[in-house]
């Protein structure tokens, strides 16, 4: 990967909706190799897709919570809970962990009431699950804003 592929990857980064032509300009190619660049870092998994950013009070879930969650450490159990998790939809982040916790999930939802029948009804009822520990986020400082891309 070279210094262009990675201005490539910082202006979509920046912004996934450039037309090639603009991010051709932004880059200093012509579009057709910029366009073969891009479709090669596709390829090649480096760009993994595209997608929207979507405001969390716009769709009612602009309640997040981090959870950190202990699971029992077989690994039958540990396989189930990571299935289950992803039939929660208000799960939108799930990271399994080395120590403690064994497991930390971003939560979105729409309110406390809401977070609270999801812990009772869903998190706490996980085969394996052994303790759940809440922390509400007060305000978001930074924002996700892509990964640097320095050589």
């Amino acid at each position: 990967m070279d210094e262009i592929d990675r201005n490539i990857l910082r202006e979509l980064q920046s912004d996934g909706r450039l037309t090639n032509q603009e991010l051709a300009a932004r880059v200093g190619l012509s579009p057709s190799p910029c366009m073969r660049r891009v479709r090669q870092l596709e390829l090649d998994g480096v760009i993994q897709g595209y997608r929207a950013v979507v405001a969390p009070e716009a769709v009612g879930r602009g309640f997040e919570v981090l959870v950190s969650i202990e699971v029992r450490r077989d690994r039958e159990t540990v396989e189930a809970f990571e299935a289950a998790l992803k039939d929660i939809p208000d799960v939108i982040e799930a990271y399994r962990l080395f120590g403690s916790p064994g497991c930390l999930l971003r939560i979105a939802v729409g309110d406390l009431a809401a977070y609270e029948r999801l812990w009772i009804e869903r998190l706490t009822a996980l085969a394996g699950v052994t303790e759940v520990n809440s922390q509400i986020i007060m305000k978001r400082i930074k924002e996700p804003q892509g990964l640097p891309v320095d050589g």
